[in-house]
């Protein structure tokens, strides 16, 4: 049967449409762009064989466009961030994913993708994909702005107040620190599981309560000792770095580890988040 949600006017100019014998007649506006799709089934929607989407024009380009200023992609001018294949071929349906995988082109076709977002795509035999599929690709821009970096949406879901850049790299801050209502460690540890899914490996237990919290995407003794200086609490972060040890031995700073693959995969679905708040009509698929 129809589904409600595609048989709408359309979002520009609030058109009205009529269908009769699979023929399609715009009423009013012909500017705005339509996209026809067939969901004739036998004996069901009799009145309407077809469903209209109204939608507005999408390209590769205005997805770039959008994802480097929010990325702030121009801070890594030696990285990959932006359009890795381009296509001229308007995004109606943008598939999200961390890496590619040997039945990545069967999914692409399951899910009819017109797009596709890869975190890391070096690994990406581009014949698995169609031609016309075009393909975006943000590395270093995705880690420090959706994963343990300067990450402005995790520090509102942690509840942060004054977030505050730091652990400076090129003048790219690494990570950030602010403060949270005092929690005892083992409550803090609740959140982030259910903020990320999974519990954290809390290598290091020196604290029982925790007023200040930094999210770092590295982990080294100078960052400990940086941290430490602002007086953090608990140091989260995606995998523990050995170096690090005795700066978090000498200065008692407690540890929670996420998980380098959880935090993409957090960071993933904060980027669809943000992906349909800007086009509410993209339709979005997470790997």
């Amino acid at each position: 049967m129809c589904n409600p949600c595609l048989l709408q006017r359309c979002r520009v100019c609030s058109s009205s449409f009529d269908v009769t014998s699979r023929e399609v007649t715009l009423l009013t506006s012909s500017s705005c762009y339509w996209q026809h799709q067939d969901f004739l089934t036998p004996g069901i929607c009799k009145e309407r064989i077809h469903c209209l989407v109204a939608l507005r024009v999408v390209s590769i380009a205005d997805i770039a466009a959008y994802l480097d200023s929010i990325l702030g992609s121009s801070r890594f001018p030696g990285d990959q961030n932006g359009i890795y294949r381009s296509s001229a071929s308007p995004v109606y349906r943008l598939g999200l994913a961390i890496e590619p995988w040997s039945s990545i082109g069967e999914w692409g076709k399951q899910h009819r993708l017109d797009t596709l977002f890869l975190h890391r795509p070096w690994r990406l035999d581009l014949q698995m994909l169609p031609e016309d599929v075009g393909i975006l690709a943000y590395h270093l821009a995705f880690d420090l702005s959706l994963t343990f970096g300067w990450n402005r949406r995790l520090a509102r879901t942690l509840g942060m107040s004054h977030p505050t850049p730091f652990g400076y790299k090129d003048d790219i801050p690494y990570g950030m620190f602010g403060d949270i209502a005092p929690l005892n460690l083992a409550d803090v540890e609740t959140t982030l599981t259910d903020i990320f899914g999974t519990a954290p490996s809390l290598i290091a237990r020196y604290t029982t309560v925790v007023h200040r919290i930094a999210i770092v995407a590295a982990m080294t003794d100078a960052l400990i000792r940086e941290a430490a200086t602002y007086s953090v609490d608990l140091y989260v972060t995606g995998q523990f770095r050995q170096p690090a040890r005795a700066a978090v031995q000498q200065l008692h700073m407690s540890v929670a580890i996420i998980g380098h693959a959880t935090g993409e995969r957090w960071g993933l679905h904060a980027l669809a988040t943000l992906l349909a708040e800007q086009w509410p009509e993209l339709s979005i698929t997470i790997a």
